[in-house]
This record gives C-alpha cells, structure tokens and sequence, in this order.
C-alpha cells in the first residue's frame, strides 16, 4: 500500500507533514537558489499572519501577485498568469478578496467571489482561501488531486474544487477523531499529499520508508489472525 490520502494512521500523516521542509528544501534545488525555500516561507507562514492581522480579512494586489509566484514557482509555470494577476487594480483586489472571506463558511462562493479577479481561477482562488482560512480550504495543487482516489482526470473548475475538498475535509476530520493533537486541518493534508508526490516524483530518500500500511491500521488491530505487524505505533514515526 502506497497512498497516504487512505493513511488512518496519524503518526504516519506526522511524520509526512514533519519532512514538508525537507522536501521544499530539496526541489527549491532545481529552481533558481533559494526562490521556491524563500516564496513558500513566506506564503506559510508571513502570508497567514499578514491576513489575519488585517481588521477584516483581505489579500492585496502585491499579496496576490507574489502568492501567483509562489504558485507558479511551486507547481507548472505559466507566466501569462502573472501578467494577468498583475493587471487588477488594488482597489478590485482588496474589496473582491474582502468579500470572499466574508462569505465563508461558504467556500463555493468565496471560490467564485475570487474568480472574478482577472487570472484568478479556482486554483488560485484556493491558494488564497488557504492562507486565511486553513481549517476551511486547501489548496489546489495538482500533486495533492493526484493523491486523492477518484479525482483523475484532473479539472481545474469549481465543481472539481468542490470534490476535492469534500474529501480533504472529510480525511481531515477523520485524522482529528483518531490523533489526540487534533491540529489537522484541510491545508494541512495538502502539505502532507504536495511532499509525499514530490518526494516520490524526484526519488528522494527523506520520505522512502514511511510506513503507508497505516491506512489499513484500525483492520489490524482488530483482526487477532492478522500478526504481519506487531511494531508499537512509536517506531513507525521513524523515517
């Protein structure tokens, strides 16, 4: 068994999520030096402070353009999008971004709501969301729709976001039920499912042996005729 997003074991979902920086650091190696290291800092860490910090949450145009960096920089190029992000005045930026968070918990139309922008699609729209509201939204990345079973072929549209997520939320709320941490949240998965295909897309070592059979984790302990696995959950943190 190789799929993480079918994983019922927290601790191998920890363990994933404790090598996300590992993993950046190692691809940020094929980019221009320390761009994607320094884009994807920013975007999880300055970027969810910076909204939060705002009266009424909201992105600005230069939020939005270096969030469409990170983007490209974190997943395929497409430089047309960034002229076109780049296009939208900074009054349209911040009432459209203002509202959509205002919609929430309605991430449909918060989606929609952004998707007004010029070069904004669900994709983006998602990444935006992400960063403000992470135990709502996750972002779009094609690596983590990959990892979710029944997503192929991938389409980038609101209807096809919509599926997603109900599945990212639902594993979500079913990692909280089992870890007593209960810190998972939408975005969260989507670090975890973006390192693992990444890892496993540029043959690294950091996530080779992390143990997936936990996906299968609550059958085996039930099961008294099933003995392939008797190591304490502790161990198979062990990377």
């Amino acid at each position: 068994m190789d799929d993480l997003f079918t994983c019922e074991d927290a601790a191998t979902w920890r363990t994933v999520y404790e090598k996300y920086w590992s993993v950046v650091e190692v691809k940020a190696k094929g980019k221009k030096p320390g761009k994607l290291l320094n884009l994807d800092k920013w975007y999880q860490e300055e970027l969810p402070a910076l909204i939060s910090s705002r009266p009424d949450k909201h992105v600005t145009l230069s939020d939005l353009v270096k969030l469409m960096e990170w983007k490209l920089t974190r997943g395929k190029f497409r430089p047309r999008l960034q002229q076109l992000v780049a296009s939208n005045s900074e009054d349209t930026v911040e009432k459209c971004s203002r509202k959509s968070f205002s919609l929430l918990p309605n991430v449909q139309a918060a989606i929609a709501e952004l998707s007004s922008l010029k070069g904004v699609g669900p994709a983006t729209a998602s990444a935006v969301l992400a960063a403000g509201a992470p135990e709502q939204a996750a972002f779009m990345s094609d690596e983590a729709m990959e990892s979710v079973p029944g997503l192929k072929p991938i389409q980038y549209t609101a209807k096809h976001y919509a599926l997603y997520l109900d599945k990212m939320t639902e594993r979500t709320e079913k990692l909280n039920k089992v870890d007593p941490q209960q810190d998972w949240t939408p975005h969260r998965l989507e670090m975890c499912l973006w390192a693992m295909a990444v890892a496993k897309q540029q043959q690294l070592q950091l996530l080779k042996d992390v143990d997936l059979k936990g996906s299968n984790v609550q059958e085996k302990r039930s099961d008294p005729d099933h003995d392939t696995d008797k190591r304490p959950v502790k161990k198979r943190r062990t990377v």
